[in-house]
């Protein structure tokens, strides 16, 4: 005779059971760190940036929250292991260059829009023109007559090859018609220095506290800045296509991005948390007192930016012909 009180019995056994591997699974989930990639080397502003949201979704998520840097190739090789990554416990944290740029420049073991899901805008930044100590010129003209008169003579670091300031600096050369030498780096946190050292002449970098105060008190000089319009913080100084210079008047979003293969929910419920984090005045402020802008917005705001400056970036660097060096 069947036994319904038996079956009965091992269904809620088996019911019991399910919840708790579901319960286990999800404390499992929450104990293990949430890994953030950040594809430049320590202590630029994208590096900075992803401490701060770091500690702050430490608290947020109940769960632990590291940043990985892993610098190199203009930022591809960090998004290469962030598309690579296969869970829910990475994201990556950069200037959107690695996804919407670099990919047109150099080949890529990943397919920037397959590959890579955006997840939430953070903000953009200002780029700056900046001479160092080596610098003999006042401003962007003299930068030019200078790159004219001596057509091997001046040199300008940006954060690598196929960066927003390799783009910006082929846009120069080109338009003006000089040669002015690119010094790529793994980053931007190391530009400082070796440009207050005399590594090189000149500098594109996003607009940062440190930048800020070397500029202030002489150390840098400010020839011209990337952005929609004059910096209020900056208001002497032109933007490149008041200089005459519209396809070289860039700036940097920078964003969190997850391996494709994460699910929609987790993507939604991080974007709502990393929103949360940016409106936070401890991290918004340093970041708006730089002059930098604060730019939330939603999972799709994001993926249509991408795909937008993904395309638009495809066009002006075949335009421009640039190539990896």
């Amino acid at each position: 005779m069947f036994n319904f009180k038996r079956l009965a019995g091992l269904c809620a056994f088996s019911a019991a059971c399910a919840v708790s591997i579901s319960a286990l699974a999800q404390t499992e989930a929450k104990s293990q760190a949430l890994t953030i990639v950040v594809p430049y080397g320590a202590g630029g502003i994208v590096d900075n940036t992803a401490r701060a949201f770091a500690q702050k979704l430490a608290t947020e998520l109940a769960r632990p929250v590291v940043v990985e840097n892993r610098g190199g190739a203009g930022g591809m090789i960090g998004m290469n292991a962030v598309a690579r990554a296969h869970d829910e416990n990475t994201l990556g944290f950069t200037a959107v260059s690695p996804v919407t740029l670099s990919p047109h420049v150099m080949k890529t073991l990943y397919d920037p829009l397959k590959d890579l899901a955006p997840v939430a805008a953070v903000m953009y930044s200002p780029v700056y023109l900046v001479g160092g100590p080596k610098f003999s010129g006042k401003d962007f003209k003299d930068m030019v007559d200078q790159a004219r008169a001596d057509p091997d003579g001046l040199s300008l670091a940006t954060a690598g090859v196929g960066s927003l300031g390799h783009l910006m600096l082929e846009q120069i050369n080109g338009q003006a018609k000089v040669r002015i030498a690119h010094v790529p780096y793994k980053g931007m946190a190391q530009m400082v220095p070796d440009a207050l050292g005399g590594q090189f002449t000149l500098m594109l970098v996003n607009a940062s506290a440190p930048v800020n105060t070397l500029i202030d008190e002489g150390k840098l000089r400010l020839l011209a800045v990337g952005s929609p319009s004059r910096l209020p913080g900056r208001p002497d100084t032109p933007t490149f296509a008041e200089l005459g210079y519209p396809m070289a008047n860039m700036t940097s979003t920078f964003g969190f991005f997850a391996p494709a293969t994460t699910s929609a929910e987790f993507r939604n419920r991080m974007n709502a948390v990393i929103n949360k984090v940016a409106a936070m005045p401890e991290i918004s402020k340093p970041l708006t007192d730089a002059l930098n802008i604060m730019s939330p917005g939603s999972v799709e705001q994001f993926a249509a930016q991408v795909q937008r400056e993904y395309h638009d970036n495809g066009k002006i660097v075949k335009a421009a012909n640039i190539r990896s060096e």
